[in-house]
């Protein structure tokens, strides 16, 4: 933590969260599939990336991609994914559920609050897609949850930078209140600024050459829209770095 902000980036594999934690990183929100906006980390992952860094790991809890609203079955394996997070080793839980009305599903979120506790819980940006920021806001304070993740309910975070700062004070301190989408070094400074944030979110993901030399480029393990076969998404330690040192300054 410097100059009282806490940093967290958002990976999704073992070399960047040390990446992270090699650029200064406090933390970093562990997922997978960070092209579908970030799916739960296998066990495997998790433990090993455990074993791996000293700074914070918060993992993510979301059975696939797509909308938040999800069907029984998705919420029991919600249910004993946070039970192997916490077993092999996390530091905090990510998570977010909505009604199909665009409300927060409270019910089955506190059950999850619960069911994490005692570790931190943070709400993911599945709070930008509820239909009432300050209504969605309320409900979070009342279940207790210890942070929000949202881009002020639009693209990036500078687009929503003006919801952001109502929100923080609104919340007056009740709920950490974590903005995170689109943050930069170079816009890093003016939303801590101008939200009076304590706490930021960001990615510092770059395409880099995958480790195969041998390449059968007629074949593709996905679907139509598909990441490239032999480029994986990295996080640098640098660019983590710079981007720090851009918020503190």
């Amino acid at each position: 933590m410097r100059n009282g902000i806490t940093f967290e980036v958002c990976v999704d594999s073992i070399e960047s969260a040390v990446a992270a934690a090699e650029g200064g990183a406090d933390r970093v929100e562990l997922c997978s599939s960070l092209i579908e906006g970030g799916l739960t980390p296998s066990y495997g992952t998790l433990k090993t990336a455990r074993r791996t860094v000293g700074i914070g790991i918060m993992a993510m809890i979301r059975p696939r991609g797509g909308d938040f609203c999800y069907s029984d079955a998705e919420f029991a394996s919600m249910e004993e994914d946070l039970d192997a997070a916490k077993e092999a080793g996390a530091n905090g839980l990510v998570l977010g559920l909505l009604n199909p009305d665009g409300t927060m599903d409270r019910e089955r979120t506190r059950a999850l609050i619960q069911r994490a506790r005692p570790l931190p819980v943070t709400f993911h940006r599945a709070f930008d897609m509820t239909r009432d920021p300050f209504e969605a806001l309320d409900a979070l304070i009342g279940l207790g949850i210890d942070r929000v993740l949202t881009s002020g309910q639009e693209a990036t975070v500078v687009e929503g930078l003006e919801l952001i700062a109502e929100l923080v004070r609104r919340a007056s301190g009740r709920i950490v209140v974590m903005p995170g989408g689109g943050i930069t070094d170079r816009n890093v400074g003016r939303v801590i600024a101008h939200t009076g944030v304590r706490e930021v979110h960001f990615a510092c993901s770059a395409p880099a050459d995958g480790r195969m030399r041998y390449r059968n480029t007629r074949v593709f393990m996905g679907g139509t829209l598909r990441p490239p076969e032999y480029t994986l998404e990295v996080t640098r330690a640098d660019d983590v770095a710079r981007t720090i040192s851009a918020a503190t300054r």
